[in-house]
């Protein structure tokens, strides 16, 4: 049944805003610091309004992510007890969207805006996880042509690839980004690091793999591996950047 509009959450979008806008020189900050024991996608101090997604559902479930859509790559978003949310994200220049729907899926918003400044880096190498379940820590780990190892204990490579946040609350997002990946073989793995008590606790991670992002070549994979015990390590994908 179909709720009236009055009973429905309403989704609001505050950054990034629609239209036209040039970032050159903003101060846009993607790593954060690894807090323990628990670490979760926050705005750090000083964030650039051109590197936020930052909005409020009103009347959200509580207890549940609203899911966060970045040109076409889907993720759990968490919500404060009060409905706001507020994350960092690396726009690409050009085209890019963004869309939020609430816990239940009812209501949704969506913005879309051209970053004109052409001396943006630009990632061409984007990986994300993300994953179905609260209180639990799921690692990304992605091994490069030369033998880089990028991780929650070593999140920035000598080539400039990089790993944002160890999220350890549960959902995600966690994003490995290159501007400039090396050519050759490239592995993505999962860790189940741990589920609190729970140890069996199963939960399903999303991995998305976009490459040349932002050009006519841009590529998009999706694969969805089912993690079902904290210890368990998993090759979900490797490819090769020609």
């Amino acid at each position: 049944m179909l709720l009236p509009l009055w009973a429905q959450a309403q989704v609001t979008i505050d950054a990034p805003k629609g239209g036209w806008r040039n970032s050159a020189g903003a101060r846009e900050d993607y790593t954060q610091a690894v807090n323990y024991p628990a670490s979760s996608v926050n705005l750090q101090p000083g964030q650039a309004e051109t590197a936020q997604i930052r909005g409020r559902i009103a009347g959200a479930v509580k207890g549940k992510p609203a899911t966060l859509v970045v040109n076409g790559v889907a993720m759990p978003m968490e919500v404060g007890e009060d409905g706001s949310y507020g994350r960092p994200y690396g726009f690409g220049s050009g085209s890019n969207s963004v869309e939020v729907r609430s816990p239940d899926g009812r209501s949704r918003a969506r913005t879309q805006f051209v970053d004109s400044y052409q001396g943006k880096t630009q990632a061409r190498l984007r990986i994300v996880l993300s994953w179905d379940s609260a209180g639990t820590d799921l690692d990304l780990h992605v091994v490069t042509p030369d033998g880089g190892h990028a991780w929650y204990g070593n999140r920035v490579l000598k080539d400039g690839g990089a790993l944002d946040v160890d999220v350890t609350t549960g959902y995600g997002p966690e994003i490995f980004s290159s501007a400039a990946p090396l050519k050759g073989n490239y592995h993505v793995y999962v860790n189940y690091y741990g589920s609190g008590e729970n140890t069996s606790m199963l939960t399903v991670a999303r991995i998305s793999i976009i490459t040349n992002e932002g050009t006519p070549r841009e590529k998009l994979q999706s694969f969805q591996v089912p993690m079902r015990a904290a210890g368990e390590l998993t090759l979900v994908k490797s490819f090769v950047m020609p």
